[in-house]
């Protein structure tokens, strides 16, 4: 059962108040009017009875005085009875007309009243943490409302601060990362191309290589996740199948490398925003599609005219309580991901930070034989 809303109530509660003091005031003022009526009996008698003086009637026809001031009693009565119906009939129209109003009228300054929590309401719905610049700026008499809007408005612009530095220290931090790995690389690759290294050292450097790799893939990852973070500064049409059939070609090798048959559907769809940012997107789809994946299995590739991107894949079974979780950082699903050294944990949450720098959305869904589904809309260009 839906709650009534805060603008039908206040409606209900101007509504009521105003029937019950009409209904008040109907009652007083019908009490005051019955009270300034004079009794019938008494009013016809004297008005007989001054008849009788005025004109001389003889004492002989005062019966015919008796019936004279029932006749009148009974007339007085049935005036007094219709004025009083009249007023209650008249109020009674009166009080329920007005009382619509009340109501319309109250539905309408309510809406008013309640107008800034739906600007509240409305610049929370759109908030995200890519797009913290939207403010409230509510204009008016300093009341509770506008002090309410101008809380809001504070608080956003500490969430924003906030955000912007977490970036800025990502951003830096990864690009203060790269250029010490970059000179671990090279000391390791010159150490081992030395003619006298003995094969022990060798497989430890080659170790060290891997491990010098899958910490550069992480730091371009959260480079990404910051670029994508703080949205586009500019867009571009881009013809998305043609994106994705060059990353299928480039990723070709390593497929066949994992015995895995990738097969494509994709209708020409042109998409505005970032081409690089969207091949990466396209390239992390189909490397986890291939990496999680079985000997023997395969990839599908489509897309769609929403537009969207989908890649489905054959592979272990996942858990659906777990597929929430795969868009967060360094986050792996079952025993075969922990401690995989094959990819970053970055994979997915640059898919999703990069679809919605792009106005989209992505959503997963596990296989009913294994595997998973991908689906990656954007909005058209």
């Amino acid at each position: 059962m839906n709650a009534l809303s805060v603008r039908t109530k206040l409606t209900a509660w101007y509504g009521g108040l105003f029937l019950l003091a009409g209904l008040v005031l109907v009652v007083i003022n019908y009490l005051l009017v019955q009270s300034r009526l004079p009794d019938p009996a008494r009013m016809a008698l004297t008005t007989v009875g001054s008849a009788d003086l005025t004109y001389g009637v003889p004492a002989q026809t005062v019966p015919a005085s008796g019936v004279a001031v029932r006749l009148l009693s009974g007339s007085l009565d049935e005036y007094r009875s219709s004025t009083l119906s009249t007023l209650v009939v008249g109020s009674a129209i009166a009080l329920v007309s007005t009382a619509a109003l009340a109501v319309l009228f109250g539905w309408l300054m309510a809406g008013r009243a309640l107008r800034p929590l739906h600007d509240i309401t409305s610049a929370a719905r759109r908030l995200e943490a890519g797009k913290l610049d939207r403010r409230i700026n509510l204009e008016g008499p300093p009341d509770e409302l506008k002090e309410l809007a101008d809380t809001f408005d504070g608080m956003l612009d500490r969430l924003a601060e906030s955000f912007d530095s977490q970036k800025r220290f990502v951003a830096n931090a990864s690009h203060e990362l790269r250029t010490p790995l970059a000179v671990q690389r090279t000391l390791v690759e010159v150490a081992m191309a030395a003619p006298e290294v003995p094969p022990e050292l060798r497989k430890l450097g080659t170790h060290l290589l891997h491990t010098n790799e899958r910490s550069e893939r992480m730091i371009e990852g959260l480079l990404v996740l910051a670029r994508t973070d703080r949205g586009l500064t500019s867009r571009t049409p881009v013809h998305l199948d043609e994106v994705v059939a060059a990353v299928v070609r480039a990723t070709s090798a390593q497929a066949a490398a994992a015995g895995v048959k990738v097969e494509t559907r994709l209708r020409p769809r042109v998409v505005a925003g970032d081409p690089v940012l969207l091949e990466r997107l396209a390239t992390n789809l189909l490397v986890n599609a291939i990496t999680y994946n079985a000997s023997g299995g395969w990839v599908y590739v489509e897309v769609r005219g929403d537009p969207a991107l989908e890649v489905r894949n054959s592979g272990p079974v996942v858990p659906p309580e777990a597929v929430p979780t795969l868009f967060e950082p360094f986050r792996r699903v079952g025993s075969e991901r922990t401690g995989d050294t094959r990819n970053a944990g970055l994979g997915l949450s640059i898919v999703r930070s990069v679809a919605q720098a792009h106005g989209g959305y992505a959503e997963a869904q596990p296989g009913r034989r294994g595997g998973l589904t991908v689906t990656v809309r954007l909005p058209p260009s």
